[in-house]
């Protein structure tokens, strides 16, 4: 294990110090796992330490690790029932906030309880709702939540579409949980409507999108960005005009400073047709309306940089990822390549990682793909100042992509992008920059062997300006690296 911890470091500091984003890679020691009965996740920093959670049936723990990734302390979560459904943390400096669901008889329960800075529990749990999951057990999301920039608002939702209308039941809570206002919403339209992100602005105002889509692509042909304040009984609707095109794969932001909400993401002209540019708005909160709304065409050097990997449909199968509005009012939109396939089991097709699953005990198995990374920096006047394109293939069976997509850092000065390449039968972490002028570079080093790990890069976070932790994987193990950069 020292060996180990003080290779990847010496790696680590040799070939990225050049571009100042890692400095440093630090293991924690190895505990027991099984990807599919356990569960993990990264709660954050508290009181001085970095906390983890892992999750075996009737075994929930909280582990505390210092600075040099030393687990210090071990925490049982004995309040919590026997059959966890869902759990999402809420770090903050003094204290941590937990948000659990729970499988009970015929019901999925939700709670939420308050843990010190060392994780033990501070008063008894509040029960938030409860729904019955019908004859064939829990098979969706009950509940979801969301959480303020800046940690003082929370809220507790369900949000069903039916048909022509979505229904929206929220409860708010402040960051001591004492509910501070219950909504109801509906909005309706004349044709089926879908919701898509679900976001939480600083001041307790919800914001979601909502769209109505047309033909084989499910593009929308009508878009709009729905707002509800705490209690609120009604929507506040304000619509996206997209000018006789379609929509596909829209992001919403909200800017809290500026009070902004943005929008970005790719449009074609035919219902059923390839993206053919982008859409990037911004509507203001105050004024209550969009004041900018721009149609981007992709231009043909960008169509031949993308399709030197993809030449036909280049574009086709990136969804956005990440929206970056820049201070000088342009923007930097990020996507990346992902789409689902599936295949008869008898017919060969076998990921890098697929021996964590059994895939082939089911009649048809999924494949997923995550495959280039695409950034695009255009400037306020909606004219291209670079793009970046990171060559990635990641493929794998029947586990929702577990170790694919990618970590992104932001700087403020640069971008990097950590992530796995691998195809069937070998696999690499890879660490691809992006200077403020679009210029990328992309350094690798072996992780392979069964002295290391394998690493979950989508599932890392970011939790100081300089340090994120990766979760990683050696067969039935699990341990936790920090990238200090």
């Amino acid at each position: 294990m020292d060996f180990r911890k003080a290779f990847l470091s010496f790696v680590f500091i040799l070939l990225l110090s050049k571009v100042g984003i890692a400095q440093e890679v630090i293991y924690s020691t190895y505990d027991k796992f099984d990807l599919r009965t356990d569960e993990y996740g990264i709660v954050g920093m508290s009181g001085g330490n970095l906390y983890t959670y892992t999750y075996s049936p009737g075994n929930a723990v909280l582990s505390a690790y210092d600075d040099s990734m030393t687990k210090t302390a071990t925490v049982l979560l004995d309040f919590f029932p026997d059959k966890i459904y869902q759990v999402r943390f809420i770090a903050y400096p003094d204290k941590i906030i937990v948000l659990y669901q729970a499988l009970e008889g015929n019901k999925v329960v939700q709670y939420a309880a308050s843990l010190d800075s060392k994780g033990r529990l501070k008063g008894r749990p509040i029960e938030l709702g409860n729904t019955k999951t019908g004859i064939f057990g829990a098979t969706k999301v009950y509940f979801s939540s969301e959480v303020s920039e800046n940690k003082k608002n929370i809220i507790i939702y369900s949000v069903n579409d039916r048909g022509s209308s979505i229904d929206f039941d929220a409860r708010w809570l402040d960051d001591n949980l004492t509910v501070v206002k219950r909504s109801k919403a509906t909005f309706r339209a004349e044709n089926s409507l879908e919701h898509g992100d679900v976001n939480l602005a600083n001041d307790g105002t919800v914001y979601m999108s909502a769209y109505t889509t047309v033909g084989a692509q499910n593009y929308a042909d009508q878009f709009w960005v729905l707002s509800v304040a705490p209690g609120g009984t009604r929507f506040d609707a304000k619509e996206l005009v997209l000018e006789d095109k379609y929509a596909a794969n829209g992001y919403l932001k909200i800017d809290n400073i500026n009070n902004q909400v943005y929008f970005g993401g790719f449009y074609s002209s035919k219902k059923n047709g390839s993206f053919e540019g982008l859409i990037y708005a911004n509507m203001d909160i105050a004024g209550g309306k969009f004041v900018t709304t721009r149609f981007i065409p992709f231009d043909p050097e960008l169509i031949r940089a993308a399709g030197a990997r993809h030449r036909n449909h280049a574009f086709d199968n990136y969804e956005v990822k990440q929206l970056i509005v820049k201070k000088d009012g342009g923007f930097v939109l990020i996507s990346e390549v992902h789409y689902v396939t599936t295949r008869s089991n008898y017919t060969p097709g076998y990921g890098y990682y697929s021996f964590y699953n059994t895939p082939y005990m089911t009649t048809m198995v999924r494949e997923y793909h995550f495959d280039d990374i695409m950034a695009l920096s255009y400037n306020k006047d909606g004219v291209r100042e670079w793009s970046s394109f990171i060559p990635k293939v990641q493929y794998s069976q029947e586990d929702g992509g577990v170790f694919s997509s990618y970590a992104l850092l932001n700087s403020g000065g640069s971008l990097a992008f950590l992530f796995n390449d691998f195809n069937v039968s070998h696999s690499r972490i890879q660490l691809a920059t992006i200077d403020a002028g679009g210029a990328t570079d992309i350094h690798s080093f072996s992780a392979e062997g069964n002295d290391y790990p394998d690493w979950l890069p989508r599932a890392g976070k970011q939790v100081s300006g300089r340090s994120l932790i990766v979760p990683c994987f050696h067969r039935k193990q699990i341990c936790f690296a920090k990238v200090v950069f």
